[in-house]
């Protein structure tokens, strides 16, 4: 089977989010995503509060970690902010997560080190990129090089940008068969970076929010 997941969505608990917990499952709806895997910053809450049969939910946090940004995916338990990259890294292991690399070449958005090898994935494909094309290029290249599996997400903060980039994954409608699916590299990103229009009027909600 192949399901379409965003791997990378915030939510109204990361401060810098709009999403509601409603707008995730409608917008995932809308793009035709199996499901989504909820990514907030420090936190597992919105992961944790989202119940829904409609679509499959993905727990996982953003780790802000002392040498940039880390995912966990498959993680229900709070990862503690501020540690280093590895150390961050066996915490998620330990909650029975994977630690996947998110835009490694976007250096305004404390990209995860390079130095480090043992992450699970990278995220090749990151829709809020920009430029789009040349930093999932490299990326891509730096995936090849740890030789991990390639993921994609949105890395989304405002609804319509939900399924801009997703991850295709051969794998059955469960969590536990999705992670395997991602370990093993049966998986591939797709999808494009956030248009233009969008990203203005996120701009101007974000705008009328602070007024």
């Amino acid at each position: 089977m192949r399901l379409k997941i965003d791997f990378h969505v915030h939510t109204c608990y990361s401060q810098d989010s709009s999403i509601s917990l409603k707008q995730v499952v409608s917008f995932a709806k809308k793009r035709g995503l199996d499901g989504v895997a909820v990514t907030d910053h420090n936190t597992v809450k919105g992961a944790l509060k989202l119940k829904t049969k409609e679509i499959l939910i993905v727990p996982g946090i953003e780790v802000s970690t002392l040498e940039g940004h880390l995912l966990g995916i498959n993680v229900t338990t709070p990862i503690p902010a501020k540690l280093s990259m590895e150390e961050t890294i066996h915490k998620i292991h330990d909650a029975g997560g994977i630690a996947v690399a998110p835009h490694p070449s976007a250096f305004y958005k404390s990209p995860p080190s390079r130095s480090v090898s043992c992450y699970d994935a990278v995220e090749v494909m990151n829709a809020s990129s920009v430029p789009f094309s040349v930093l999932t290029y490299f990326s891509r290249r730096f995936a090849e090089r740890l030789g991990l599996p390639q993921t994609g997400g949105s890395d989304s903060h405002y609804a319509p940008e939900i399924g801009s980039a997703y991850t295709v994954v051969e794998s059955d409608a469960d969590v536990d068969e999705i992670v395997s699916a991602i370990r093993k590299g049966a998986v591939f990103a797709a999808g494009r970076g956030i248009p233009w229009k969008t990203r203005l009027e996120r701009t101007i909600l974000g705008l009328k929010r602070r007024l």
